[in-house]
């Protein structure tokens, strides 16, 4: 099962490169999306997927039996999760307001939508 995850990884962190490269940016954004999911899915794979022992330390002893999944990444992906979906919908606030403002979702005529005559930067301090 673990290496079918890590294959499902690699094509998650594939497909994320892939649409982040692109000059739209509702593309950007879904491949921002798959990339913490890509992110999540390698955490989760990591901590180990074995259902046949709960990760609950019995009484009497002082750790996890052997064997059992690590608690400490699930508990990490979950609030990773409730960050990440914030952060989408953040980002598809940001692009819907850039769309409305802008007309477009190109970041290339985003780019042609700054002034020409615009002060340089300072050379110095």
């Amino acid at each position: 099962m673990e290496p079918l995850l890590a294959i499902l990884v690699g094509l998650f962190f594939a497909a994320a490169m892939y649409l982040m490269l692109s000059k739209f940016s509702i593309r950007i954004m879904l491949g921002i999306a798959i990339l913490g999911n890509a992110v999540n899915l390698l955490l989760f794979t990591g901590g180990r997927l074995t259902r046949e022992v709960p990760p609950i330390i019995p009484a009497g002893l002082d750790s996890l039996p052997a064997g059992t999944a690590n608690p400490l990444p699930q508990a990490l992906i979950l609030t990773a999760i409730v960050i990440s979906f914030s952060f989408l919908a953040f980002l598809l606030v940001l692009t819907y307001r850039a769309y409305q403002d802008l007309g477009t979702d190109n970041t290339s005529d985003m780019r042609a939508a700054e002034p020409d005559d615009r002060p340089l930067p300072p050379l110095g301090y």
